[in-house]
Protein backbone atom coordinates (compact mmCIF):
# COMPACT_ATOMS: atom_id res chain seq x y z
CA UNK A 1 0.00 0.00 0.00
CA UNK A 2 1.47 3.88 -0.89
CA UNK A 3 2.19 6.04 1.87
CA UNK A 4 0.71 8.92 1.73
CA UNK A 5 3.04 12.33 2.65
CA UNK A 6 0.76 15.70 2.90
CA UNK A 7 2.42 18.74 2.08
CA UNK A 8 1.85 21.55 4.75
CA UNK A 9 3.66 23.58 1.98
CA UNK A 10 -0.58 23.91 0.93
CA UNK A 11 -1.60 24.06 4.62
CA UNK A 12 -3.14 27.17 5.99
CA UNK A 13 0.31 28.30 8.34
CA UNK A 14 -2.12 30.13 10.58
CA UNK A 15 -3.84 27.07 11.98
CA UNK A 16 -1.23 24.58 11.04
CA UNK A 17 -1.17 22.59 14.24
CA UNK A 18 -5.25 22.16 13.36
CA UNK A 19 -4.12 21.41 9.88
CA UNK A 20 -1.44 18.86 10.86
CA UNK A 21 -3.93 17.43 13.53
CA UNK A 22 -6.38 17.24 10.34
CA UNK A 23 -4.70 15.47 7.80
CA UNK A 24 -3.35 12.92 11.05
CA UNK A 25 -6.72 12.05 11.98
CA UNK A 26 -7.86 11.25 8.21
CA UNK A 27 -5.19 8.47 8.00
CA UNK A 28 -2.35 10.16 6.58
CA UNK A 29 1.34 8.30 6.97
CA UNK A 30 4.13 11.43 7.25
CA UNK A 31 4.21 14.64 7.39
CA UNK A 32 5.95 16.53 4.62
CA UNK A 33 8.13 19.57 5.25
CA UNK A 34 9.60 21.93 2.00
CA UNK A 35 12.30 23.65 3.53
CA UNK A 36 13.54 26.62 0.61
CA UNK A 37 16.36 28.71 0.96
CA UNK A 38 15.13 31.45 -1.56
CA UNK A 39 18.69 30.20 -3.68
CA UNK A 40 18.31 26.82 -4.33
CA UNK A 41 14.85 28.02 -5.34
CA UNK A 42 13.53 31.11 -6.29
CA UNK A 43 11.01 30.46 -2.95
CA UNK A 44 11.60 30.45 1.27
CA UNK A 45 9.53 29.09 3.76
CA UNK A 46 10.22 29.18 7.47
CA UNK A 47 11.30 25.66 7.71
CA UNK A 48 12.89 24.97 10.49
CA UNK A 49 9.83 26.67 12.58
CA UNK A 50 7.35 24.32 9.98
CA UNK A 51 9.67 21.16 11.23
CA UNK A 52 9.05 22.30 15.13
CA UNK A 53 5.79 22.93 14.88
CA UNK A 54 4.79 19.44 12.93
CA UNK A 55 6.79 17.98 15.14
CA UNK A 56 5.44 19.36 18.05
CA UNK A 57 1.77 18.61 16.75
CA UNK A 58 1.84 15.07 15.04
CA UNK A 59 3.31 11.43 16.28
CA UNK A 60 3.52 10.82 11.78
CA UNK A 61 6.72 10.72 10.27
CA UNK A 62 8.43 13.66 9.59
CA UNK A 63 9.43 13.71 5.93
CA UNK A 64 11.88 16.67 4.91
CA UNK A 65 12.37 17.85 1.64
CA UNK A 66 15.38 20.47 1.59
CA UNK A 67 15.66 22.63 -1.59
CA UNK A 68 18.42 24.70 -0.46
CA UNK A 69 21.57 25.24 -1.19
CA UNK A 70 25.18 23.17 0.73
CA UNK A 71 22.58 21.01 2.80
CA UNK A 72 25.43 19.83 4.75
CA UNK A 73 25.27 22.81 6.71
CA UNK A 74 21.15 22.51 7.31
CA UNK A 75 21.41 19.03 9.30
CA UNK A 76 22.52 20.25 12.82
CA UNK A 77 18.88 22.29 12.79
CA UNK A 78 16.63 19.81 10.53
CA UNK A 79 17.81 16.84 13.10
CA UNK A 80 14.39 16.53 14.23
CA UNK A 81 13.14 14.80 10.87
CA UNK A 82 12.90 11.29 10.86
CA UNK A 83 13.48 11.66 6.92
CA UNK A 84 15.48 14.03 5.35
CA UNK A 85 15.87 14.62 1.65
CA UNK A 86 18.65 16.84 -0.32
CA UNK A 87 18.90 17.89 -3.79
CA UNK A 88 21.71 16.20 -6.08
CA UNK A 89 21.87 19.15 -7.58
CA UNK A 90 22.95 20.98 -4.78
CA UNK A 91 26.05 19.10 -4.30
CA UNK A 92 29.39 17.76 -5.64
CA UNK A 93 29.59 14.56 -6.47
CA UNK A 94 32.57 14.66 -3.81
CA UNK A 95 30.48 15.70 -0.77
CA UNK A 96 27.41 13.25 -1.24
CA UNK A 97 28.64 10.00 0.15
CA UNK A 98 29.93 12.19 3.26
CA UNK A 99 26.68 14.15 3.63
CA UNK A 100 24.49 10.46 3.32
CA UNK A 101 27.20 9.19 6.14
CA UNK A 102 26.57 12.51 8.11
CA UNK A 103 22.42 12.37 8.11
CA UNK A 104 22.64 8.75 9.18
CA UNK A 105 24.90 9.29 11.78
CA UNK A 106 22.04 11.60 13.59
CA UNK A 107 19.61 8.10 13.41
CA UNK A 108 17.73 9.68 10.36
CA UNK A 109 16.56 8.09 7.10
CA UNK A 110 17.98 9.67 4.13
CA UNK A 111 16.43 10.45 0.99
CA UNK A 112 17.94 11.67 -2.66
CA UNK A 113 16.04 14.34 -4.90
CA UNK A 114 15.88 14.82 -8.40
CA UNK A 115 14.54 17.65 -10.24
CA UNK A 116 12.77 17.01 -13.82
CA UNK A 117 15.54 17.40 -15.76
CA UNK A 118 18.01 15.00 -13.98
CA UNK A 119 18.71 11.81 -15.67
CA UNK A 120 18.56 8.51 -12.69
CA UNK A 121 21.65 7.53 -14.02
CA UNK A 122 23.22 9.72 -11.77
CA UNK A 123 21.30 8.38 -8.52
CA UNK A 124 22.64 4.88 -8.95
CA UNK A 125 25.75 4.94 -7.31
CA UNK A 126 24.32 5.51 -4.15
CA UNK A 127 21.00 3.59 -3.94
CA UNK A 128 22.76 1.05 -1.58
CA UNK A 129 23.11 4.10 0.37
CA UNK A 130 20.40 5.94 1.14
CA UNK A 131 16.44 4.92 2.25
CA UNK A 132 14.24 6.88 -0.30
CA UNK A 133 14.65 8.59 -3.77
CA UNK A 134 12.01 11.39 -4.62
CA UNK A 135 11.51 12.05 -8.19
CA UNK A 136 10.27 15.56 -8.88
CA UNK A 137 7.42 15.37 -11.26
CA UNK A 138 7.49 19.38 -11.47
CA UNK A 139 10.23 22.14 -10.95
CA UNK A 140 10.66 22.26 -7.02
CA UNK A 141 10.56 25.87 -5.58
CA UNK A 142 6.30 26.32 -6.19
CA UNK A 143 2.89 24.70 -5.35
CA UNK A 144 0.02 23.81 -7.36
CA UNK A 145 1.68 22.81 -10.55
CA UNK A 146 0.69 20.90 -13.15
CA UNK A 147 1.97 16.76 -13.21
CA UNK A 148 5.18 16.25 -15.65
CA UNK A 149 3.89 13.18 -16.93
CA UNK A 150 7.61 12.39 -19.00
CA UNK A 151 8.95 12.06 -15.05
CA UNK A 152 7.19 8.74 -14.76
CA UNK A 153 9.96 7.22 -16.84
CA UNK A 154 12.22 7.88 -14.36
CA UNK A 155 9.94 6.49 -11.58
CA UNK A 156 9.53 3.13 -13.64
CA UNK A 157 12.95 2.93 -14.54
CA UNK A 158 14.38 3.60 -10.95
CA UNK A 159 11.59 0.37 -9.95
CA UNK A 160 13.11 -1.86 -12.64
CA UNK A 161 16.58 -0.80 -11.27
CA UNK A 162 15.44 -1.45 -7.07
CA UNK A 163 12.21 -2.88 -6.29
CA UNK A 164 12.86 -2.55 -2.46
CA UNK A 165 13.63 1.19 -1.85
CA UNK A 166 10.98 3.98 -1.61
CA UNK A 167 9.89 5.92 -3.79
CA UNK A 168 8.37 9.03 -3.71
CA UNK A 169 6.76 11.47 -6.08
CA UNK A 170 6.34 15.15 -5.39
CA UNK A 171 4.43 17.58 -7.63
CA UNK A 172 1.00 17.80 -9.33
CA UNK A 173 -0.54 14.84 -7.90
CA UNK A 174 -4.36 14.71 -7.83
CA UNK A 175 -6.71 11.89 -7.57
CA UNK A 176 -7.57 12.05 -11.56
CA UNK A 177 -3.69 11.01 -12.14
CA UNK A 178 -2.90 9.07 -8.94
CA UNK A 179 -3.23 5.77 -10.87
CA UNK A 180 -0.37 6.70 -13.26
CA UNK A 181 1.94 7.34 -10.32
CA UNK A 182 1.41 4.26 -8.49
CA UNK A 183 1.49 2.03 -11.67
CA UNK A 184 5.04 3.97 -12.79
CA UNK A 185 5.91 2.38 -8.88
CA UNK A 186 5.98 4.93 -6.74
CA UNK A 187 5.24 4.29 -2.97
CA UNK A 188 5.04 7.58 -0.95
CA UNK A 189 2.84 9.97 -2.48
CA UNK A 190 3.43 13.88 -1.76
CA UNK A 191 0.19 15.49 -1.89
CA UNK A 192 -0.65 19.41 -1.17
CA UNK A 193 -3.46 20.90 -2.67
CA UNK A 194 -5.06 17.65 -3.85
CA UNK A 195 -5.41 17.24 0.09
CA UNK A 196 -5.64 20.90 1.76
CA UNK A 197 -7.74 22.23 -0.55
CA UNK A 198 -10.62 19.85 0.22
CA UNK A 199 -12.48 20.15 3.58
CA UNK A 200 -12.91 16.81 4.21
CA UNK A 201 -9.53 15.58 4.67
CA UNK A 202 -10.42 11.83 5.01
CA UNK A 203 -12.32 11.25 1.30
CA UNK A 204 -9.38 13.34 0.05
CA UNK A 205 -5.97 10.84 1.46
CA UNK A 206 -8.86 8.38 0.44
CA UNK A 207 -9.33 8.64 -2.96
CA UNK A 208 -5.54 8.88 -3.09
CA UNK A 209 -4.83 6.21 -1.61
Amino acid sequence: MVKIAPSILAADFMHLEEEIKSVEEAGADYIHVDVMDGKFVPNQTPGLEMLKRSKASSHLTIDTHLMVENPSEWVEDFSLSDILTFHLEAVSKEEIVSLIQKIHEKGIKVGIAIKPKTPIKELVPYLSMIDMVLVMTVEPGFGGQKLITSCLRKVKAMRKINKEIDIEVDGGIYPSNIEKVKNAGANVIVAGTAIFQESNRKLAIEALR
